[in-house]
C-alpha cells in the first residue's frame, strides 16, 4: 500500500523526530508512565505511522463496504441510509408491567424490541418451583405460558416490530410463544422478524443458564435454525454471543475469538444435520459488547467482521455474499457500571455507543446510568436511549462509512486483534474444536486469567478508574431506585394455578406426551413444541420433559 521509497523516508524522519524533538520534550516533560497498554493490556505505541502498516492491502484486506472482506461494513451505504435499529433491552416484573415498558420506549423513539427475561424463565423454571422463589420477575420478566406472552405484547404488531429474545437453554419454548402470538395476530410467519440468543455455548463457558448436556443442547439450537429456514424466514436464528464472554473479562480480542468459535461449532452443526451453509448463514447472527477504548473496540469490530468472512468463504464454502457477513448487535459494557457517583456511567455508555457506531453495528443497547444499583428507572432509560439518539444525529459517526479506516493505529490494531482471534481458533481447531476446548476449561480458563490481569491492575493503581481507585468522593445514598414489588412472585403463582384449573388438562398432557416422543427421536421438535404452548404447557413442564429425555448438565471443576 506504501512506496518502499517513502516508508524509508518515514523511517528516517520518525528516528530524527526521537532524537530531535520528542528526546527534548522527554527530558523536560516525562510521559506519565513507562508502558501505555489498551483495557486488554495491548501495548499503545508512541506513536503510528505507515511503518506500522506495511503489510496492508487494501483491496485484500480492507475492500468497499458491502463487498468481500466486510472489514468496512456489511451495507454499501451502512447509516447513511438508515441508522442502526435502537433496541433497548428490557423487562422486569410481570408481563403487564413490562408490555407498558415496552410501548413506552417505542413511543419515545425506540425502532425495536429486546426482551430481558427472569432466571427462573431463562433456567426453564416456572414462577411456582421451589427455586424461582426470591426471582421472579427480579432481571427480567416472568414468562410461564402462552397467557404471559400474548400480555406482553399486547397493543404490539408483530409484522411492525423486530423483537430480540434473549434466551438460550429455553429458546425454541420462547419461539414457540412468540410464534403462536404472531398467529392469533394474524400475522404470517414470514412475516415475522427478530432474532433469538439461542447461544448455550456461551452459557456453558461463562454464564451459566445452561440446563442441558452440550449435544442435546445444540440439537435444539439446530432444530430451531432448520424449522426457521424453512418456516419463519425473516428471524434470526441464533445471536452468536460475545458480550458475555467479555463480561465475564475476557480481552477484546479473546472475546472476538472465542465467540467466532463458538458460531464454527453452530455452523459445522447445522452442516452436519445437512443443511446449505447458504441456505442458514444469512441468518446467523451475532451480539458483542462495547468497552470504554472507543479505538481498540472499532479494531475489535472491523477484524472479527473481516475474520468471519474469511472462514465462511474458506472453510465452509460459503458463495452467497450474505453468508459471509457478520451481522451484529452491540450493548454497552454492563461491567464497566458504576454504583459510585453513577451519572459517570452516562459519560461511559456515549464513548461505548459512540465505539459501536464507529465499529459499524446493526443493532445496538445502551446501558442505563443506573444499573449497578437496580433495574433501570423510566428516566434512566430515556436517557440511555437519548444517548443512541445523539450519537446518530448529531456525532457525525454515522455520516460516513468506516471513518477511522486509514488511521495508521487503527489499522495497526485490527490487524493484530485478527492475528490473535486466527491463533486462539487454531488452538481450539487444534484441540478437537469448541465442545473439546469447553470440556476441557481452556476457554474458560483464558478469560479468567484476562479477568484477574484486569482486576490486579485496577487494584494497584496502574489502570484508573474515575470514581474508584481515583476521583473519589463521598455521596449520600442514591435514592428513587426502581424496585420490583416482592408480590409478583405471589401474582405469578396464582396465575399458573388458575392456567392449569381451566385449561384442558388431557390436551396438555397429549402434547406433552408427543414432545416427550418426538425428542428422543432425530425429528425435530418445534412443530411438537408449538402444539404444547398452544395447548397451554407451561415453559417449566414443556423444559421438564427435556429434562427427563436429555438429563441435566454437571460441568466439571476446572483447577
Amino acid at each position: 500500500m506504501f512506496d518502499e521509497k517513502e516508508l524509508e523516508k518515514t523511517k528516517a524522519a520518525k528516528e530524527k523526530w526521537e532524537q530531535g524533538t520528542l528526546g527534548k520534550a522527554l527530558g523536560k516533560f516525562p510521559e506519565r508512565k513507562q508502558v501505555f497498554t489498551s483495557i486488554s493490556g495491548t501495548p499503545v505505541e508512541r506513536l503510528y505511522t505507515p511503518l506500522d502498516n506495511t503489510q496492508l492491502d487494501y483491496q485484500r484486506d480492507l475492500g468497499c463496504p458491502g463487498e468481500y472482506p466486510f472489514t468496512r461494513g456489511v451495507q454499501p451505504t451502512m447509516y447513511r441510509g438508515r441508522f442502526w435499529t435502537m433496541r433497548q433491552y428490557a423487562g422486569f416484573g410481570n408481563a403487564k408491567e413490562s408490555n407498558e415498558r415496552y410501548r413506552y420506549l417505542l413511543e419515545q423513539g425506540q425502532t425495536g424490541l429486546s426482551v430481558a427475561f427472569d432466571l427462573p424463565t431463562q433456567a426453564g423454571y416456572d414462577s411456582d418451583h421451589p427455586l424461582s422463589m426470591g426471582e421472579v420477575g427480579k432481571v427480567g420478566v416472568a414468562i410461564d405460558s402462552i397467557e404471559d406472552m400474548r400480555v406482553l405484547f399486547d397493543r404490539i404488531p408483530l409484522d411492525k416490530v423486530t423483537t430480540s429474545m434473549t434466551i438460550n437453554a429455553p429458546a425454541t419454548v420462547l419461539l414457540a410463544m412468540y410464534l403462536a402470538i404472531a398467529k392469533e395476530q394474524g400475522v404470517p410467519f414470514d412475516k415475522v422478524g427478530g432474532t433469538v440468543q439461542n447461544d448455550v455455548l456461551k452459557e456453558i463457558i461463562c454464564r451459566g443458564q445452561y440446563i442441558y448436556p452440550p449435544k442435546p443442547s445444540m440439537r435444539l439450537t439446530i432444530d430451531l435454525i432448520d424449522y426457521c429456514f424453512k418456516h419463519v424466514s425473516r428471524w434470526n436464528t441464533i445471536s452468536i454471543s460475545g458480550y458475555h464472554i467479555r463480561e465475564a473479562g475476557s480481552t477484546a480480542a479473546q472475546e472476538m475469538a472465542f465467540t467466532i468459535a463458538d458460531g464454527i461449532a453452530y455452523v459445522q452443526a447445522a452442516v452436519d444435520r445437512g443443511l446449505a451453509v447458504d441456505a442458514f448463514a444469512p441468518r446467523l447472527s451475532f451480539f458483542y459488547n462495547a468497552f470504554t477504548n472507543v479505538l481498540e473496540e472499532v479494531a475489535k469490530f472491523r477484524a472479527g467482521r473481516r475474520y468471519w468472512a474469511r472462514i465462511m468463504k474458506e472453510r465452509f464454502g460459503a458463495k452467497d455474499p450474505r453468508s459471509l457477513m457478520m451481522r451484529y448487535h452491540v450493548q454497552t459494557g454492563g461491567v464497566t457500571l458504576t454504583a459510585q457517583q453513577p451519572l459517570n456511567n452516562i459519560v461511559r455508555v456515549a464513548l461505548q455507543a459512540y465505539a459501536a457506531a464507529l465499529g459499524g453495528c446493526q443493532s445496538l443497547h445502551t446501558n442505563s446510568y443506573d444499573e449497578a444499583l437496580c433495574l433501570p428507572t423510566q428516566e434512566a432509560v430515556t436517557v440511555a436511549l437519548r444517548t443512541q439518539q445523539l450519537v446518530a444525529e448529531e456525532s457525525g459517526a454515522a455520516d460516513s462509512i468506516d471513518p477511522l479506516a486509514g488511521s495508521y493505529l487503527v489499522e495497526a490494531m485490527t490487524d493484530k486483534i485478527e492475528a490473535e482471534i486466527e491463533d486462539y481458533v487454531n488452538k481450539i481447531d487444534a484441540m478437537g474444536g469448541t465442545l473439546v476446548a469447553i470440556e476441557q476449561g481452556y476457554i474458560q480458563k483464558e478469560i479468567q486469567n484476562s479477568a484477574y490481569r484486569f482486576q490486579k491492575e485496577i487494584e494497584s493503581n496502574q489502570r484508573i478508574y474515575v470514581g474508584i481507585n481515583k476521583y473519589t468522593m463521598k455521596e449520600e445514598p442514591p435514592t428513587n431506585l426502581l424496585k420490583v414489588d416482592m408480590k409478583v412472585g405471589e401474582v405469578e403463582v396464582a396465575k399458573l394455578k388458575k392456567l392449569r384449573a381451566a385449561r384442558d388438562q388431557a390436551a396438555c398432557d397429549q402434547a406433552l406426551a408427543k414432545l416427550k416422543a418426538v425428542s428422543a427421536t432425530a425429528e425435530n421438535v418445534m412443530p411438537a413444541v408449538i402444539d404444547a404452548v398452544m395447548a397451554k404447557a407451561t415453559i417449566g413442564e414443556i423444559c421438564d420433559v427435556w429434562r427427563g429425555v436429555f438429563g441435566e448438565y454437571r460441568p466439571k471443576e476446572y483447577v
